[in-house]
């Protein structure tokens, strides 16, 4: 059974990961469901990762205005 250590990390079991297709680098988000908690791929409600959307915006598009690296900073620190 995974414990959590002292810096608050916790290893997701590799069933875990086979099952939600977990790579490393992808990101994860955890939800508290009463005494219980829910692991799930994070995503923007784009269905982007972060990391994905971080791309996308940074480069930009002509439907997306580029950022400054100000606001990518922002992201990549997740105060979006």
């Amino acid at each position: 059974m995974p414990r959590i250590s002292s810096e608050g990390r916790v290893t997701i079991p590799a069933r875990v990961r086979e099952e939600l297709g977990l790579k490393p680098g992808d990101e994860v988000e955890f939800e508290a469901e009463g005494s219980a908690a829910r692991v799930t791929r994070a995503t923007h409600p784009t269905g982007e990762t972060r990391g994905q959307r971080l791309v996308r915006l940074a480069w930009g598009s002509a439907t997306d205005r580029s950022m400054t690296t100000d606001e990518i900073m922002a992201m990549t620190r997740g105060e979006e």
